[in-house]
């Protein structure tokens, strides 16, 4: 990894996939470590919802103390990302099929649409971090839609358990920094989805 992160504005985002939150926090602190300065931010269920993988106390604390800063948690407050250019880049990780699906639709009607909405406002990259048992069912169109669109781009992807779950994608949650970096020189990492893990 090169010094691309480091002093970059990454909004860092978490949806509702709770059993990746662990995935993600370990990414985030990675992130920090590089030198990144993350702005970070929490659906509304990610962040109201308490389940064997945390209280929900217990997870904004977790990524309150990884940033350094109080997470954004409303849509009013999500809403001045862009207007105050408060990012350079977003990463929503976990993406839940639910929010790929409105992201894909142009809805804003939560805290990680909006402030990615916000932040498209400029033009800049926004990479997701799918997590979803239904990504190769219904929510597959949603994925094709966002992958031909501009300014977006994606983790790569596993088959987690092609057997038993053959519709589910999990993010490779150790390739998000590489990710970020190819994102803001406008690359999408290839190949997008693995049979197994890379």
């Amino acid at each position: 990894m090169s010094n691309a992160l480091k002093g970059l504005k990454i909004g860092y985002a978490m949806t509702g996939s709770f059993c990746t939150f662990q995935k993600s926090f370990e990414q985030a602190e990675i992130l920090a470590e590089y030198g990144a300065e993350l702005i970070p931010i929490m659906s509304e269920n990610a962040a109201s919802i308490s389940t064997r993988f945390g209280t929900a106390l217990e997870n904004i604390e977790k990524l309150r103390n990884i940033s350094g800063r109080d997470v954004i948690l409303s849509i009013a407050d999500a809403e001045s990302i862009g207007p105050k250019d408060m990012t350079d880049i977003m990463v929503v990780a976990p993406c839940t099929s639910n929010t790929a699906a409105k992201l894909a639709s142009a809805v804003t009607d939560t805290t990680v649409t909006m402030a990615v909405k916000s932040h498209l406002r400029r033009g800049k990259p926004v990479v997701l971090a799918i997590a979803s048992n239904d990504s190769l069912m219904g929510s597959a169109k949603n994925l094709g839609e966002l992958f031909n669109r501009k300014n977006y781009f994606f983790v790569p992807m596993i088959q987690d358990d092609w057997i038993n779950k053959p519709a589910s994608l999990v993010t490779e949650f150790s390739m998000i920094p590489q990710a970020v970096e190819a994102a803001l020189n406008g690359v999408q990492l290839r190949p997008i989805i693995y049979h197994t893990r890379p």
